[in-house]
């Protein structure tokens, strides 16, 4: 029996795939969500040299990495919210590894958030674009580009008095991905898969709340989705092994198709 993968193996070496980092830098100035004061902050990320060919360690170099879970480009699983807590499995070391890699669609709204920064995804809207490029398949992945990841600093959070301002889904619209299309999870540029004021919202929260509630991952801080087709798309985000964890950092990549 021919070996099903081969077809692969000879489209990456002979171009006809494409390899796609979805993955911004993580350093020092890497942006983390912003909570009420009332609640404990994750930390942004801190690197310390053990050694770097010197008397510490004369051949080697490494460094001592601190952050929270959620930060940079990172993976939410179903534990991360209380609606996903009771779940089997719902912890980035139970989590069947089968789930790391899956097909991806692509629903371009940066014209959209071009024009507002607070806009927000309808399954009105999702319903169009199926119209376009055919129904979700079951198992995707549903990657939201809003060409948010092309900001930097303080603009990447956009945060005012009133709160942070940026783009996410309405409830109904996660309700739709999560019931009727039975999607992997969302993935998002922005900082976290919830709009900047989705804490006003009802549920608040509405993706965190809906999406973990239905036991369904989420990437955020994506880069690149400008790069990707809307169709046709492998993805490969599998975070960190850690044991009971509600989520980690994570290099994500992309296969697709080179035209």
């Amino acid at each position: 029996m021919a070996n099903p993968l081969s077809a692969v193996i000879e489209a990456l070496a002979g171009g006809g795939v494409k390899v796609i980092d979805l993955t911004r830098v993580l350093g020092p100035d890497t942006m983390v969500i912003e909570l009420p004061d009332m609640f404990n902050a994750s930390p942004g990320v801190t690197l310390d040299v053990i050694s770097k060919y010197d008397d510490g360690g004369p051949a080697w170099y490494w460094n001592t990495i601190t952050m929270g879970e959620h930060t940079g480009t990172h993976f939410d699983a179903p534990v991360h919210w209380i609606t996903g807590k009771d779940y089997a499995n719902n912890t980035t070391d139970t989590i069947p590894v089968e789930q790391f890699v899956a097909p991806a669609v692509v629903v371009d709204v940066s014209a959209e958030v071009a024009e507002d920064e607070d806009f927000l995804l309808t399954s009105e809207r999702v319903q169009q674009w199926e119209a376009e490029n055919g129904k979700i398949p079951a198992g995707s992945w549903f990657l939201l580009r809003t060409d948010w990841s092309k900001r930097e600093g303080a603009e990447f959070i956009n945060a005012r008095e009133d709160g942070a301002h940026s783009p996410g889904f309405t409830a109904e619209c996660v309700k739709f991905l999560a019931e009727e299309r039975d999607v992997l999870g969302v993935g998002v540029e922005t900082v976290g898969t919830d709009a900047g004021q989705a804490g006003g919202m009802d549920p608040a929260f509405p993706c965190h709340t809906l999406m973990h509630g239905a036991g369904k991952l989420g990437l955020a801080s994506l880069a690149n989705l400008d790069q990707l087709p809307a169709t046709g798309t492998l993805l490969i985000a599998a975070p960190l092994k850690i044991e009971n964890g509600s989520g980690s950092p994570l290099r994500v990549l992309a296969l697709a198709p080179s035209e």
